[in-house]
């Protein structure tokens, strides 16, 4: 098992609430009064939901999916305030791609799945194929036939865990609708600061993939969001299936020990489950540990970031190959400002490889083109400070104004340092590093740089493995990579691509790695999204080619990201094939 972060020099307050200056006004903390109010509702109403007609269920899904249409301009242009981006530019893209893109798909493909249990009683699934190590593997992406031409190749398969037999994948599926005499769950959300999308996609997993009524807390650096929530929400606020609360670390505080919440959910820190679960942090939480007796006694999922590495295979990489390559990896570094659970954070490189220096040197140019982010998320300059102070080997690009941080990078790490921050803490900042492992040669390097994930950097909620196409034709090199992809321990695997691709998808599960344990938690416990609502999921692995052309659209170089996406978001309500042209068009300008 990974080293657990336990003696961390950035020990967060669980529940911290912080106050980011924000050109938004945010919503008051929630009262005592109105918080027991609102629970007090959603606990009489979670059996009526649990029991709800799938008919029902279709036309509150529809209704939910409207609203966040209607709200979706209001709540990007008041995103781009919060973070410094200047709306109508190329960068707002993230905004619609991290706010309303994955919540407006899940929706659809929830209400696709609800049909087909309604019809056939099972959810749609994709080929069912085996893994080189004997499990299964279910294609979950492409859904149709626009994923297929608005993303050529990709392809998305969950590989299960290896009980799992095809019968019991027919069986399990979809399980809570195969049951009877539900008892109604009020679930606890906690949701994240960072992107919009990841408190409204986990409130929608639990509601329709687990019948569970559910409790949003808004976290307080993007609260602004939450009115937004409630008017697109508001046929389920009504029916007291859904309700949002505001507030810092004493709301939190109240509410996960609360005795009408039946579970809880996070995204955050490791650091805040384990106070939530554990108690505070020192002696009471270790022997509380010791003795296995949590302060929480309900059951808690969670997603909780990552040390995220990027696996360069060597390989004959052109420069046009290197350079698209090296662009997706600053893209997967510079978005939000890097302040991304899955953004690229450890370039894993091969000793030895002439490509080692090349591609760094590429990434580094292009984050030369991409300015400086405000470093909007609270802490972000204490951690900078601590994760560069006193080292020799950094890089800093592009001149920040009053409140950004350069892009950092940090090379030259000792794979055997057992006390090296940066494998151990998630850079949630400006910061890329580079780490060296293995040889040249492609076989010894895979095995080597697996070794060096798995055992080294804490987290397992994604990994990135770049590898030429060309490679993988020699069959024990391929070999050799499918193995990779198996003995990972990551919940999802993204091959030549950003692992948030998956993420926005939907149907694909996102997750950590379910090997954790409540006293070693890494990146959490559980899966979100899923709309295939699978059981016994191992991870996701995501691959796409090479190279794609027109480039996509959360490049930093797309000249029109910002209205390709939104197009894309207009199209993904109803899978219109009206929309397509339009996304083409933009793409094809960017």
């Amino acid at each position: 098992m990974k080293n657990h972060n336990k003696n961390s020099n950035e020990m967060l307050r669980a529940f911290s609430s912080y106050s980011a200056q924000h050109l938004v006004t945010s919503p008051e903390p929630t009262s005592q009064s109105d918080i027991s109010t609102k629970v007090a509702q959603l606990k009489q109403a979670s059996k009526a939901f649990a029991e709800m007609p799938i008919g029902q269920r279709i036309s509150l899904a529809e209704s939910m999916q409207h609203g966040l249409m209607e709200v979706a301009e209001r709540s990007i242009q008041a995103g781009c305030k919060a973070k410094g981006i200047e709306i109508g530019s190329p960068a707002e893209a993230e905004e619609w791609a991290t706010g309303p893109w994955g919540s407006v798909r899940q929706l659809r493909l929830i209400i696709e799945s609800l049909k087909s249990i309604q019809k056939k009683g099972n959810t749609p699934i994709g080929k069912v194929t085996k893994t080189v190590a004997g499990n299964l593997a279910v294609n979950v992406f492409p859904n149709n036939a626009i994923d297929g031409m608005l993303f050529k190749e990709v392809t998305v398969d969950v590989y299960m865990q290896p009980l799992v037999t095809e019968k019991s994948l027919e069986i399990d599926r979809a399980s809570f609708y195969k049951k009877s005499n539900h008892q109604g769950q009020v679930a606890l959300v906690l949701g994240a600061g960072n992107i919009g999308a990841i408190g409204v996609m986990d409130v929608l997993t639990k509601m329709f993939n687990e019948g569970k009524v559910c409790l949003l807390k808004m976290n307080p650096v993007n609260a602004y969001l939450g009115p937004f929530l409630e008017e697109a929400f508001k046929d389920a606020i009504k029916q007291h299936y859904f309700a949002v609360v505001y507030g810092g670390a004493e709301v939190g505080r109240h509410l996960v020990y609360h005795p009408d919440i039946n579970e809880v959910h996070l995204t955050g820190s490791n650091k805040t489950h384990d106070q939530i679960v554990w108690g505070s942090s020192g002696p009471e939480q270790l022997e509380r540990m010791q003795r296995n007796e949590p302060l929480l006694k309900k059951a808690i999922t969670s997603e909780l970031g990552n040390v995220s590495p990027v696996i360069v295979v060597p390989g004959p990489y052109t420069e046009k190959e290197m350079a698209f390559q090296a662009e997706a990896v600053a893209a997967a570094f510079t978005m939000n400002a890097s302040f991304f659970c899955n953004a690229a954070k450890m370039m894993v490189m091969p000793k030895g490889w002439a490509g080692s220096e090349k591609f760094i040197q590429s990434i580094q140019k292009v984050c030369a083109s991409v300015e400086p982010r405000q470093a909007y998320y609270p802490g972000a300059q204490d951690r900078w400070q601590a994760l560069t102070q006193g080292r020799s080997n950094i890089t800093q690009i592009g001149t920040p104004q009053s409140g950004a941080l350069p892009w950092t990078f940090i090379s030259g790490l000792d794979s055997e340092d057992e006390n090296e921050i940066l494998f151990r803490e998630e850079a949630f900042c400006s910061v890329l590093s580079e780490v060296q492992a293995g040889t040249q040669n492609p076989i010894e390097f895979l095995e080597k740089a697996v070794e060096f994930c798995n055992n080294k950097l804490w987290g397992t909620l994604n990994a990135t493995i770049i590898v030429h196409p060309k490679s993988l034709k020699d069959p024990a090199i391929k070999a050799a990579f499918e193995q990779a992809i198996c003995k990972l321990k990551y919940g999802t695997v993204a091959i030549n691509t950003f692992p948030g691709l998956s993420f926005v998808h939907a149907s694909p599960p996102w997750g950590s790695y379910p090997d954790s344990t409540l006293d070693d938690i890494q990146s959490g416990k559980g899966f979100v999204h899923n709309t295939a609502m699978l059981e016994g999921i191992e991870k996701a692995v995501i691959r796409a080619p090479l190279t794609v052309f027109p480039k996509p659209g959360w490049f930093p170089s797309h000249k029109t990201a910002q209205i390709t996406t939104r197009r894309i978001v207009e199209m993904e309500e109803h899978a219109s094939w009206g929309k397509v042209p339009g996304i083409v068009w933009a793409a094809m300008q960017g």
